[in-house]
């Protein structure tokens, strides 16, 4: 079945399937906290639970990418869909037979995300090679690729609350597992025919994989002397923190006590989506003609701005359905800029390995940003620490007008559109997660 699909089939399958393995996580998400929160637990309970659900993204990333290039692209992207189903299947099962302590859930909730990044990791390799096949520009494919992933976010944001006011957390929970079961289906049916072989040797004809650990340690020699790629990890390290306490923790907390519960939560969280949905589509057609770094850093400072700065003056659902549509707008042109520079300055036979180690470097302050936002609003209330939050994010958003090594994200002089497969730079020079 999969090879009678066009090269453009194969693209469009391959996005389907990011829209479904992104829904099940976006709707996790909104549904785990009210679990937590049902069983009686505390703010501080939840972000200890926001943060057991991040670090197996960190640990995932580093380790996962090396072994994505060993065990196949699709395979890979199959396997990750399947663990995060299974183990959010087994929350409510057990919860309906034997019990589900604390303990459990917060195990089950680490093995759900331990997968999340080699997966991810995995269908972005594959996207240069399927938008060459299609005929995509680079920088446009990116864009569909991000856009794919905010649409989950429309979808999956709404459905979750929906589920968790009219089921309760654990139905909503079992009913996610589909949505992983079904992403895994369309990578075995449809995106097989597509996948593109490792690349096991280099121009000379020398082998590029000289074993797990060195080709992990190679990966990270790569990051940590290329100039760009630490300012943008410690950049989005520090963003991602931020966001992390707004998202894992606050909002939930937020909606909990001012916007009337999970409900309101899906609604505010859609909108966001759906917003940052159509700044990638939009952005995607126009991203080859504007100016990378100012526009990068507009977008960044709107993407959090407004959505921040509402729950801070303490507004209601109205302020914040306005305020999340403005930033997620804003939201959809950043990911498109970093995934085009990425895929131009990153050897191809190491994307999957740099990809894990990029994600994982700009993914390691999400554990602590849910954690601390769980201490600090059980301390000083929930709408002070998002002025604290978004106080923070405005002035380290505003970084790349320094100049020094951001002005590498810009395109190589002369060049014009960007394709896929390319390498517009030499390599001296998520992964952004909104």
């Amino acid at each position: 079945m999969a090879a009678r699909l066009s090269p453009r089939g194969r693209l469009r399958a391959l996005l389907a399937v990011q829209v479904a393995s992104r829904i099940g996580n976006v709707v996790t998400t909104v549904s785990v906290p009210f679990v937590v929160l049902a069983r009686g637990g505390s703010a501080t309970d939840v972000g200890i639970t926001a943060f057991v659900a991040t670090v197996p993204i960190v640990l995932g990333g580093p380790f996962g990418g090396a072994l994505v290039e060993r065990v196949g692209f699709v395979r890979s992207s199959i396997g990750s869909d399947v663990v995060s189903g299974v183990t959010l299947l087994a929350m409510p099962v057990l919860a309906w037979t034997v019990g589900l302590p604390f303990w459990a859930l917060l195990a089950l909730v680490f093995v759900s995300g331990l997968f999340d990044m080699p997966g991810e990791s995995a269908r972005r390799v594959l996207l240069p090679g399927l938008a060459t096949q299609a005929g995509v520009p680079l920088e446009r494919a990116v864009g569909h690729f991000e856009a794919s992933a905010r649409f989950s976010v429309l979808i999956g944001a709404p459905v979750g609350g929906v589920l968790v006011a009219v089921l309760g957390p654990l139905p909503a929970l079992a009913c996610t597992a589909l949505a992983f079961g079904a992403a895994a289906l369309l990578t075995a049916l449809f995106v097989r025919a597509a996948e593109v072989p490792a690349v096991t040797a280099d121009a000379a004809g020398q082998p590029t994989s000289r074993g797990y650990w060195r080709d992990l340690a190679e990966g990270f020699r790569f990051c940590a002397r290329d100039p760009f790629f630490r300012l943008i990890i410690a950049l989005v390290l520090v963003t991602n923190l931020l966001d992390a306490a707004r998202s894992t923790t606050l909002l939930p907390l937020y909606a909990d006590e001012r916007l009337g519960g999970a409900q309101a939560l899906g609604f505010v969280t859609g909108t966001f989506g759906g917003a940052a949905f159509l700044g990638s589509v939009v952005f995607g057609y126009v991203a080859h003609r504007v100016p990378r770094r100012i526009t990068f850093v507009v977008c960044f400072v709107l993407a959090g701005g407004p959505s921040l700065l509402v729950p801070a003056l303490g507004l209601g659902l109205p302020w914040m359905l306005v305020a999340s549509a403005v930033s997620g707008l804003a939201a959809g042109s950043l990911n498109p800029i970093l995934g085009a520079v990425e895929l131009e300055r990153i050897p191809e036979h190491m994307r999957a390995r740099v990809f894990g180690l990029l994600g994982a470097g700009s993914w390691a302050g999400i554990p602590l940003g849910g954690l601390l936002a769980g201490f600090a609003a059980q301390g000083i209330g929930v709408s002070a620490t998002f002025a604290v939050v978004v106080a923070l994010y405005t002035v380290v958003t505003l970084a790349p007008l320094t100049g020094g090594a951001w002005r590498l994200m810009e395109r190589p002089s002369g060049s014009g559109e960007t394709h896929p497969g390319g390498h517009g730079a030499a390599p001296e020079e998520r992964i952004l997660s909104a």
